[in-house]
């Protein structure tokens, strides 16, 4: 089998879950989520939301992709982020529907950086 092939080692999942872990900042927003990573599942809680009420489901990891079942405003939707570093992150909707919520418009063909914040802050 090629090499490019393979399925990741564990400890090469374990290595990209370590990266997820940590708090995070929407670049150019207060918006803040905690993740924790728990038996191989993507947690995230809110720090600051901004007034938003959302919930998100435990999320899947794949390397550096994650992808998190999130409800908000009477819409479910997935949201798939990409780690491009150990303090970098870009997420975009995968899905969203009702399609037709104002919520789902917005959030099409848009998506958000996000910065790991430092233990201090």
């Amino acid at each position: 089998m090629p090499l490019y092939a393979q399925e990741p080692s564990a400890d090469r999942e374990e290595q990209w879950a370590e990266k997820w872990a940590g708090k995070w900042i929407a670049e150019g927003t207060l918006f803040q989520i905690q993740v924790a990573v728990d038996g191989g599942k993507l947690q995230v809680s809110e720090v600051e939301s901004l007034g938003f009420v959302w919930r998100a489901e435990p999320g899947e990891i794949k390397g550096n992709i994650a992808r998190i079942a999130i409800e908000y405003a009477g819409v479910n939707g997935i949201i798939e982020a990409e780690l491009l570093d150990a303090n970098t992150a870009v997420a975009h909707a995968a899905s969203c529907l009702p399609d037709f919520m104002v919520v789902c418009a917005l959030a099409r063909d848009r998506q958000a950086i996000f910065r790991k914040l430092g233990d201090e802050d």
